[in-house]
């Protein structure tokens, strides 16, 4: 070391720097890469990604890789910078300096500077490293087998497995998070729908169904001329006939099918009911992915939804679902609110207790619960455990309330005041 000169010695301790830094941002760089980006870059045959791909299979190796490199440099770079400081202040502070000097050079310029340009340009740092890890992890094996050989077995009286963090599955939870962060890569309304394909799994038919007193049906034991009537004016493509009560039902008949009939002059009642088809039944329980993929194998797009004693309960259709993935469908591009919402000029909402609590805060962006009544009218009932008056006040979920009008034991009319909001407890409590 004594016949090195001094030049020769910071020359050398520069190159060590340069060194450590470099080992410092392959690391954070090589930790901090997007793995579905590299994914798909790997898919179209980068072969930056592919390298880096073959390092990341083993993270344990790379790990032990860099951080050999690190220290050796790191180390080094110690003896050099004391024989410099020893030669320039004397043995005695030489030592002292060389500690505080070297630590806050290192930790500027070959730690947290280089860790925080990886951090923020991984690709930028990874992939030109690799042409240099790569190489230096073949050369460097038996030194990074050695090393994980202590640590890995260590881990293993932890029963921690290096293997168990290669796990790149998302949750549905997971996944939510990332269609939201993709900002201005995915406009806001696929953002929606994408997320409301992901929530197909936690909604059930008897959540989106048509109520069984909203069903519009027939029955064909009617006088025929107002079975005629109504097939006329009918706002829907396909009807239910039943006889008498909707709990015997008979089948969906297609309007357009009446109407063929009614064209060759065959319109009857007899050849109305031939031209019924079969009524598919399915489960108020049943999920909504589950259900689409049944009407996808059925060939059907209607279905009657029955509860666990068989009775019907309401209807559902495939639009249904379309609806809830997509939202409504709508000739207007306006946003409008349903005839069951209207907002008053003091900002308190008018609603209609037959209102449904999911579309209700799809449509007004509120939070009621939506576990238990599917209406607003059931949802205030259960909340009071009693039949309520006019002028009762409330507050349910931290929205004030205030019951407008009763009609035949059922809440006809609510208004809420959601400039009052407040948010509850956990525990369901109001703050």
């Amino acid at each position: 070391m004594d016949a090195i000169t001094t030049s020769t010695l910071f020359i050398m301790l520069g190159v060590l720097i340069l060194c450590s830094a470099y080992f410092s941002s392959s690391e954070t760089g090589m930790m901090s890469l997007n793995r579905y980006r590299l994914k798909h870059l790997i898919s179209e045959k980068n072969s930056a990604a592919m390298r880096v791909e073959k390092l990341l299979n083993r993270p344990d190796r790379l790990i032990g890789l860099i951080l050999i490199g690190n220290n050796l440099v790191n180390i080094a770079a110690t003896v050099v910078a004391t024989e410099i400081c020893e030669r320039l202040f004397g043995p005695i502070w030489g030592p002292i300096i060389v500690t505080v000097a070297l630590t806050l050079i290192i930790l500027v310029f070959a730690e947290v500077t280089p860790k925080t340009l990886a951090a923020i340009y991984p690709e930028r740092i990874a992939f030109p490293s690799s042409l240099v890890l790569l190489p230096l992890m073949t050369v460097m094996k038996p030194f990074v087998y050695a090393i994980n050989g202590i640590t890995n077995g260590l881990l293993a009286l932890l029963r921690i497995s290096p293997a168990d963090g290669n796990n790149d599955s998302l949750s549905r939870e997971e996944l939510r998070t990332v269609v939201y962060e993709a900002g201005a890569m995915i406009p806001k309304r696929h953002q929606d729908m994408l997320v409301s394909i992901l929530d197909l799994e936690n909604v059930t038919a008897e959540d989106i169904m048509v109520p069984r007193n909203e069903i519009f049906a027939i029955d064909v034991n009617d006088d025929w001329k107002d079975i005629q009537r109504q097939l006329v004016n009918s706002q829907h493509t396909r009807v239910l006939l039943y006889r008498d009560t909707i709990d015997d039902a008979v089948g969906f008949v297609h309007v357009r099918d009446a109407l063929r009939l009614l064209s060759k002059d065959q319109f009857s009642k007899a050849t109305l009911l031939r031209a019924v088809k079969e009524i598919y039944y399915t489960p108020e329980s049943t999920k909504l992915h589950t259900l689409m993929y049944k009407f996808q194998t059925e060939k059907e797009r209607i279905g009657l939804v029955v509860d666990e004693y068989g009775d019907i309960q309401g209807l559902v259709t495939l639009e249904d679902i379309l609806e809830e993935i997509i939202g409504d469908f709508t000739t207007s591009m306006l946003p409008a609110h349903s005839k069951e919402v209207t907002v008053q000029q003091d900002g308190s909402v008018l609603v209609d207790g037959s209102a449904n609590v999911r579309e209700l805060n799809k449509e007004m962006d509120w939070e009621l619960p939506t576990e238990g009544p599917k209406t607003l009218s059931g949802l205030v009932v259960e909340y009071l455990e009693e039949i309520p008056e006019n002028n009762v006040s409330l507050r349910l979920a931290g929205y004030p309330m205030e019951i407008v009008d009763m009609s035949e034991n059922k809440v006809k009319t609510l208004r809420i005041m959601p400039a009052l909001y407040k948010p509850t407890t956990p525990s369901g409590e109001d703050n």
